[in-house]
């Protein structure tokens, strides 16, 4: 058996398609985002503007969290030194857990590594708890509920994406003693698309169904002291279990489950990707607790994020760039082929220091690839105009012809 030679054909069926994925080695200016430095093949550096980062507000370089941080690792060091059940479980991580409970208005919180643990482990272990569990997942669910559903084993259903009545189809069809968990996001970070939270709970309330809500890319962003979508929209009691994470606004790593101290304890008790993970390091749940508490009690924050996003898709249709329908603050800029996306990536790197990362198969269907652009509050009017700018020479001199946005 030639192993390496099946390793290489893999990597070669990905090239040949156009969606091999290329890291850009940053290195993000401290107290200057969205200022990055950017290390080329050969070692040169090159100063470069981050245009795709999901650093939402900028917290990782909010001087509140990294002075909390600072704090922290004098105190306490470096590592959790374990899993949370054996010796991994301090002061702060218990900390963060309240706080997150807070932010949710829900009575308890648990702390996974990251957003996609925490989906694939909660999900995969609701299966193990609730008898003949049956999912009812949006078509464009993010891959870690996907996965954390089909590790499940239990019956699983698919239904159109922000189809209410295909999902009560669905619901109908079911067995109706079996258990029933609807699963959706709150905003689709590809598209920027909402959610039918309304309507779900609804038909949640109609059929006994729990609802599982990922809210990843609205925490921090939406709400009146930032806990998401459910919150703007006055549904956090009717929302079962949310998942969330630290790694977009907030500005650092990890994920989390919020919901009634009893699911909680159940997933606590039973997910093996809680058990048998060590447990996030101290540091970085002290300045996760930092930055939670500065984005609920500056709203300003939000409003300035929604306002430069609003801004961002009015000088690209300004200027004739095919920027797709967008409900909240992702911005995503139709290409529609993987070739050209990554042209054009190249070309807002290589000749104007722009980086934005090309979004490929099997991110987004094919046909659909795009620019992902995620202003931020600092991302100012100077930087968008050399965007814009940029964005319609590359166009005009790669010539490229999207399909309409």
């Amino acid at each position: 058996m030639d192993y390496k030679a099946h390793f290489q054909a893999a990597v070669d069926t990905v090239k040949a398609e156009g969606r091999y994925r290329v890291f850009a080695d940053l290195r993000r200016k401290r107290g200057h985002f969205p200022q990055a430095n950017w290390r080329k093949d050969g070692g040169s550096d090159r100063d470069v503007v981050v245009w795709c980062s999901n650093d939402y507000l900028g917290m990782g370089q909010n001087p509140v969290v990294l002075d909390a941080m600072h704090d922290a690792i004098a105190e306490v060091g470096a590592g959790a030194g374990g899993t949370r059940n054996i010796a991994g479980t301090t002061r702060f991580h218990v900390r963060l857990e309240e706080e997150l409970a807070d932010l949710h208005h829900k009575q308890s919180a648990l702390l996974f590594t990251s957003g996609y643990i925490a989906n694939e482990a909660t999900l995969s272990t609701l299966a193990r708890i609730l008898p003949n569990c049956t999912f009812f997942s949006d078509s464009l669910n993010h891959a870690s509920m996907i996965e954390g559903i089909r590790r499940s084993k239990g019956t699983k259903h698919i239904w159109r994406h922000n189809d209410v009545e295909h999902l009560e189809e669905l619901l109908q069809g079911a067995d109706p003693d079996a258990s029933k968990v609807i699963a959706l996001e709150s905003v689709y970070s590809m598209d920027g698309d909402v959610g039918p939270l309304h309507e779900v709970c609804d038909l949640a309330d109609k059929y006994n169904a729990l609802i599982y809500l990922d809210e990843v890319h609205a925490v921090g962003l939406y709400g009146e002291r930032g806990a998401g979508i459910a919150e703007r929209e006055g549904l956090v009691d009717r929302i079962h279990i949310i998942n969330g994470t630290l790694g977009k606004a907030f500005g650092l790593m990890g994920g989390y489950i919020a919901s009634d101290s009893l699911i909680v304890d159940a997933i606590r008790s039973y997910a093996p990707g809680f058990i048998f993970t060590t447990a996030l390091a101290p540091v970085l749940a002290a300045g996760a607790v930092a930055s939670i508490k500065y984005v609920k009690n500056n709203n300003g924050l939000r409003v300035q994020h929604q306002e430069r996003a609003l801004r961002l898709k009015t000088l690209l249709r300004e200027a004739d760039l095919p920027v797709m329908a967008s409900d909240t603050h992702v911005v995503p800029l139709l290409v529609g082929d993987p070739v050209s996306c990554k042209a054009v990536s190249d070309s807002l790197l290589l000749d104007y220091g722009i980086y934005v990362q090309p979004i490929n198969y099997p991110t987004v269907p094919k046909g659909t690839e795009r620019l992902r652009l995620t202003p931020s509050p600092l991302h100012d009017d100077v930087l968008m105009e050399r965007l814009v700018v940029a964005l319609r020479e590359v166009w005009d001199r790669l010539g490229i012809v999207a399909k309409a946005a």
